[in-house]
């Protein structure tokens, strides 16, 4: 079985979320780089594993939320099936499993609100995790503007987490802001990703909640 460690160490990959970052810095987007592919590795492998699913779907979440924004290297648009058009034939080099592969590539070719939905667990706990990333560590160092409403909204997220509750059956995505932006400013960028983690929840058999300041926010459907 192919691991983590092993994909953070070949350097096609590496250039690859490099590459992402800077395409989406000259864009002015927020943090894309080795932090949001850390983060959503592990918050993906965290949510896996804490529904108890097997080691080896724990794994390829991990990989998953890694890699799944590498298609931004080509362009923004349909960056989700670029990334996964890219990956296939370098883990093929790799000798992982057919099996492995297209379940990765099927979750990084489905992340997109747009475009994807949620077809498996490992496509599912990498959407929550990639939608939840909302913090000030995403506003790229020296070029916070006021006005530009992804920097505003992140930069107001002091705190954020998800917590999984195998009893319930619920995913929880807590966040705290400040005042420095509106919870209308929040949902004015992150409804539609909302309503994919609420989705993806489903398919995990789960119910998504959404806190803000401690309020809960939606229904959990």
């Amino acid at each position: 079985m192919i691991k983590l460690e092993q994909i953070k160490k070949n350097p096609e990959i590496i250039s690859l979320i490099n590459a992402s970052c800077e395409c989406l810095r000259k864009m002015n987007y927020t943090e894309h780089g080795l932090r949001h592919a850390s983060y959503v590795s592990a918050l993906t492998g965290k949510i896996l594993a804490e529904l108890n699913y097997d080691a080896n779907t724990v794994e390829l979440g991990k990989i998953a939320g890694y890699i799944h924004d590498v298609g931004n290297s080509v362009n923004r648009h349909n960056h989700g099936i670029a990334g996964a058009l890219l990956v296939y034939p370098i883990l093929r080099g790799m000798n992982m499993p057919y099996d492995d592969i297209n379940t990765i590539t099927a979750s990084i070719g489905n992340h997109e609100e747009e475009i994807g939905l949620p077809i498996n667990a490992v496509s599912a706990a990498m959407i929550i995790a990639d939608k939840s990333d909302a913090h000030r560590t995403r506003v790229r160092r020296g070029d916070y503007d006021p006005n530009d409403i992804h920097d505003r909204v992140n930069y107001a997220i002091n705190r954020n987490e998800i917590l999984v509750s195998k009893d319930q059956m619920t995913i929880s995505h807590k966040l705290w802001m400040e005042e420095t932006a509106s919870v209308m400013d929040y949902f004015n960028i992150y409804l539609s990703r909302i309503q994919m983690c609420e989705q993806a929840a489903s398919l995990l058999e789960c119910k998504f909640k959404l806190y803000i300041n401690d309020v809960l926010i939606n229904l959990a459907q």
